[in-house]
């Protein structure tokens, strides 16, 4: 049976954050991160549409899901955005801290289950979400944006199987399947494929929509 445990944290305010953690899950996240030095550069998409002149993108409080060494969330930083990280691996998290504070950007870090964890609702202008796939996160990305924020959201699809990791189905999106999660979004980018993301080329399936109400 999984075991779970209570974890006291601190945030970059200085005060506690206390979240239900699965220590099997912890463990396993830790051991990737541990394999992987990490990009230090941001999601490819993501820059593109920050980037771009075809979209305004009011700064606002951001949040990063499954934050990981913090590449994305340096970034929205940079960009002017107060951002918000979370992550269930303390050990991706302290290397994200130390490369936030080489760059002199100020990022509130959060060690969190996203299972065991409920996103406060209508509290960001925009969220972003790269290479993990949590279904049952969508209702709460949606609840927790507040109206005309946006999402950034971009992992792999299932012809990623036929090519390399991952291969397993649950962490794999479905043909068309952001449209159907954000069909009550107006989809301002929308794009299925193969990317390289300045790494090994994988299938991957993004979408950047904006919360009309």
């Amino acid at each position: 049976m999984e075991q779970f445990r209570r974890e006291g944290i601190r945030n970059d305010e200085g005060t506690s954050s206390i979240y239900f953690m699965s220590s099997n899950d912890q463990t396993r996240w830790d051991r990737g991160h541990g394999l992987s030095p990490g990009a230090d550069q941001p999601s490819t998409f993501l820059r593109q549409i920050l980037e771009s002149d075809a979209w305004q993108i009011p700064r606002g409080l951001a949040l990063d899901v499954a934050a990981g060494k913090g590449r994305n969330a340096i970034f929205l930083a940079d960009a002017g955005f107060s951002v918000v990280g979370i992550d269930i691996s303390p050990f991706a998290l302290a290397e994200a801290r130390r490369r936030a504070e080489e760059k002199s950007v100020r990022i509130s870090w959060h060690q969190a289950d996203l299972e065991q964890f409920e996103l406060p609702a209508a509290a960001y202008n925009l969220i972003v979400n790269f290479n993990y796939l949590q279904r049952s996160l969508f209702p709460q990305v949606q609840r927790a944006l507040k109206p005309q924020g946006h999402v950034i959201f971009e992992t792999y699809l299932i012809d990623q199987q036929a090519i390399g990791h991952p291969k397993n189905p649950a962490y794999l999106l479905n043909h068309n399947e952001l449209l159907d999660h954000f069909r009550d979004f107006r989809v301002l980018c929308y794009r299925e494929g193969r990317y390289s993301d300045g790494r090994q080329p994988a299938f991957r399936g993004s979408i950047f929509a904006q919360k009309i109400r």
